[in-house]
Formats: structure tokens, sequence, C-alpha cells
């Protein structure tokens, strides 16, 4: 990692606008969650709704999205990134560090926040909690990694990646069957279920594919991004 990249890029992710709209995301699933706690019903079907169905499926996308974009794409808009591509500084190391910082920003604003909601709607039972923090944790690097690689090929990266969250993740991958199996949410989910109790999540895609799945769209989404900012490098010299 390099410092002052880590420190330029944190500050655009949690300058004014972009921070507000980071506490979005936990403060609704906070929200929801301390109303859904004094509701009547199953708690389990509830938890696994808000944490499997809104948290982990609509929030967890939306929050890796703003976050990934805002780490690279703004400063490309804006043609600020010239400035640090003119350091001496490897490409890959510039989007090592920012994955690192997109990173690590969701797992602030989604991991923490799940496995407090988790704890409040049905405390440390059935594993519950715990599980969707980790598939949060995990799916969450995944989302960003993909985002901030949408950030550097397009300049529609938002919409792009909108395109993808809401189209791909929370319609296709849900009621397509077979579309499930390229899903970071089920990927998730399937960490889920290998980390809570026997019975407690359920998940379409099997343990064995999901994780070489996560670690290969990650780590690819990583050097494809160093390989297209290079390139962006060439472009701004000629």
């Amino acid at each position: 990692m390099n410092p002052t990249v880590a420190r330029l890029t944190l500050r655009g992710l949690l300058g004014r606008r972009r921070g507000l709209l980071l506490l979005v995301v936990p403060a609704l699933l906070l929200l929801v969650s301390a109303i859904a706690a004094g509701a009547s019903g199953d708690k389990h079907d509830l938890t696994v709704k808000i944490l499997g169905q809104l948290g982990l499926g609509t929030l967890l996308p939306i929050l890796g999205l703003v976050v990934g974009t805002g780490a690279i794409a703004t400063e490309i808009d804006d043609g600020s990134i010239v400035y640090l591509l003119a350091k001496p500084l490897p490409r890959w190391k510039i989007i090592t560090t920012k994955l690192v910082v997109a990173i690590g920003t969701t797992w602030v604003f989604a991991a923490v926040p799940t496995l407090l909601a988790g704890l409040l709607l049905y405390g440390t039972r059935d594993g519950l909690a715990v599980g969707y923090t980790v598939a949060t944790l995990v799916a969450g690097a995944a989302y960003s990694a993909l985002f901030l690689l949408l950030g550097v090929v397009t300049r529609h990266a938002v919409v792009a990646g909108l395109a993808y969250a809401l189209v791909w993740e929370s319609l296709i991958g849900n009621f397509v069957e077979g579309a499930r199996t390229l899903s970071v949410q089920q990927w998730g989910l399937s960490v889920a279920k290998a980390v809570a109790e026997e019975g407690a999540i359920t998940a379409d895609v099997a343990l064995g594919v999901a994780v070489p799945l996560l670690l290969v769209a990650t780590v690819a989404a990583a050097v494809f991004a160093s390989v297209r900012l290079a390139g962006l490098t060439l472009a701004s010299e000629e």
C-alpha cells in the first residue's frame, strides 16, 4: 500500500456528500432492524429477510457501488488522476491501495452494521448474525473490486453498476436459477450458510464453487483494473 494514495482515497470517499451517502446504508439497515425487533412473528424468517435480502442482497451492492466507483472514478472524470499517475508509482500499487481502502470502508459501513442488526434481531442464536456478517465481508470485497474496475473502464460506472446490482443481482440472480451461479450475493449466501448452524441459512451455490469464484472475481478485477489504468497513463501522455 502507498500511504499517500490511501489517504487521498479515504479523504475522497469520506467527503461531505459521499460520507453522508455512506451513512444512509447502515442507518437504514439498523432502523429497519430496530423496528422489526419489536414486531411479532417468526424472528428467524424476519432476520433472514432483513439481513439476507435487504442487507446482503440490496444495500451491500449499492454501498459497494458508491465506494468502489468513488475510489477512482471521480479522479478519472475530473482529470485529477493525471497528477497521481505522474508519480513514480507502479499502477498495480495504486489499484491495490485504492482497493484495500475501498474494501475497508465497505466493511466498516456494511459488515459492522450487519453484525449489530443481526444481534438486535436474533441475538447469537443459530449463528445468523455471524454468518451474514462473514458473508458481507467476502461479498463486500468482491463488490469493491468489481465496481473499482468499472470506475476504470467506463465513465458511466455508476449507471453500469446500478444495472448490475439492481437488475442482475436483485432481479435475475434471485429469480433465474441458472444465473445464481454468477451472483456475488449467492456466493456470499453460500459462505453464510457454511458459517451458521446447519439449516439456518439456505444457499443455491455450493461452497466449493462460491469461494473460488469470489477469489477469482476479486483478483481478476484488480488485475484488469491495473492493466487498464496503465493504458490510461499512455493515453494521457500521448
